[in-house]
């Protein structure tokens, strides 16, 4: 059996692992900040600039917004599909807070890389 792996229908392995994947993603990030927190004593806006300033921190967080934008897309499908009957309500509903997801994930982009 031939899939077509170009379709833009949902798979349920594929969200399945993404969210599992995403989710990793997101709480090494939340451990490291934890621990940055935990171990820093003084936290001075040189510090705090010192840490985002490496380009792995930079990629790291990148990286960590991108999950974000991928959980709660996909979080939000489940959620939409079994509570919101209506298609058309379903649909507009999902696009404005997916584009709500991706402005977010651009701005912090710009935040990031800005410093």
């Amino acid at each position: 059996m031939v899939t077509n792996q170009a379709a833009l229908k949902r798979n349920g392995v594929q969200d399945f692992v993404s969210l599992r994947t995403t989710a990793l993603v997101i709480f090494a990030f939340t451990i490291y900040m934890l621990c940055f927190f935990l171990t820093t004593p003084t936290i001075t806006f040189e510090i705090w600039q010192g840490l985002f300033a490496s380009l792995w921190m930079k990629v790291f967080t990148f990286a960590t917004l991108v999950s974000i934008m991928i959980h709660v897309r996909i979080g939000l499908w489940q959620v939409l599909t079994d509570y919101v009957k209506n298609p058309g309500l379903r649909a507009t509903i999902q696009f404005l807070l997916n584009l709500l997801a991706f402005g977010y994930s651009v701005v912090g982009l710009f935040v990031l890389w800005g410093v």
